[in-house]
């Protein structure tokens, strides 16, 4: 294995012109940790946010873009458990992923479901942790239940429409063509609505409300979030595409018992992703494996084009996921 590796850098804050593409030191894996080379890296809102300056990785993450990965074990660090040389993964990673080389915590892997590829693989961590965490898990969804995510046709939002779905809840979803709208009721939403030709909270409210809303534009939207909701609803915010501050009437909150929570994924402690990965590997990676669901790509991109993949995703033209091709 050389020394050096390829690697894109963000060279300032600024747009997607300021990714390029340089030689870097391969890391070396410490207690716990796995060495992966990346085959296929996965492009997400929070890889262009730290672009800008505007979400800064942790003080140990590595300050390389990239928070989800496909490839092969190739070095293991002390005390490593339940994983072997050559293994085929892909993994949740703190950052670091656009590069031939990542380190991540070897529980934060997963193995690369039966039937699937590395670069739909690659598509899997970081939507399925934060679907999951936030819909699942902190968002508590059960059959039957009414659940709305904005940004269907993203890939927080293709997710969370299958697994909804999967797990017997009542899929509606936002988008904002007729193609993704498409794509949304293909994916398993009984209900989509272009939000430029609807209100989504008369649809809902004319429904009975919405029990679970996920959301990641915030601004405006939080207020009529609050509107769509059914009594003692539950409103998961995940990010702020229009801004995180607004005017709220919290009387509204109080009169009808709602729930309005949120998180963020990568600061949260190693210990609860690798809880969450160990929940997707066995409630969810059979619904993979056996097809029920399955991500949703939009395109592929080289290593060294990461900067038109930005453009792309920032375009907010793609149906699905981005990744980066890596390696062969």
């Amino acid at each position: 294995m050389s020394e050096q590796m390829r690697a894109v850098e963000i060279t300032s804050p600024g747009g997607p012109e300021v990714l390029r593409l340089v030689d870097h030191p391969v890391p070396t894996p410490g207690a716990g940790e796995v060495l992966i080379k990346v085959a296929y890296a996965g492009v997400n809102r929070p890889d262009a946010l730290q672009r800008a300056g505007l979400y800064r990785p942790p003080p140990s993450a590595s300050p390389l873009p990239g928070l989800e990965a496909a490839g092969e074990i190739v070095a293991l660090g002390a005390g490593v458990q339940g994983w072997a040389l050559g293994d085929q993964v892909c993994a949740l990673l703190p950052g670091g992923g656009y590069a031939d080389y990542v380190l991540t915590p070897a529980a934060h892997c997963l193995p690369v479901p039966k039937g699937m590829g590395l670069h739909e693989a690659a598509c899997l961590p970081e939507t399925f942790f934060t679907v999951w965490s936030n819909v699942f898990q902190r968002g508590g969804l059960t059959a039957g239940e009414r659940f709305l995510v904005h940004g269907g046709s993203s890939g927080i939002g293709t997710t969370a429409i299958q697994l909804a779905h999967a797990f017997g809840a009542r899929v509606f979803a936002t988008a904002g063509s007729a193609e993704k709208v498409e794509a949304c009721l293909a994916l398993g939403a009984e209900r989509a609505v272009n939000y430029r030709d609807e209100d989504f909270v008369e649809v809902l409210k004319a429904e009975g409300g919405a029990n679970l809303i996920l959301d990641m534009v915030g601004g405006d939207y939080l207020p009529r979030n609050i509107k769509s909701l059914a009594d003692e609803g539950r409103l998961v915010q995940i990010a702020f595409l229009q801004g995180p501050k607004v005017e709220l009437n919290f009387a509204q909150i109080m009169m009808r018992r709602l729930t309005v929570t949120g998180s963020t994924l990568r600061p949260q402690s190693d210990v609860v992703k690798a809880g969450v990965a160990a929940e997707l590997r066995a409630k969810v990676w059979p619904l993979l494996e056996s097809g029920q669901v399955k991500p949703v790509m939009d395109s592929v991109f080289d290593l060294s084009e990461a900067a038109a993949a930005h453009a792309h995703m920032e375009s907010n033209a793609h149906i699905g996921k981005i990744v980066l091709k890596v390696g062969g």
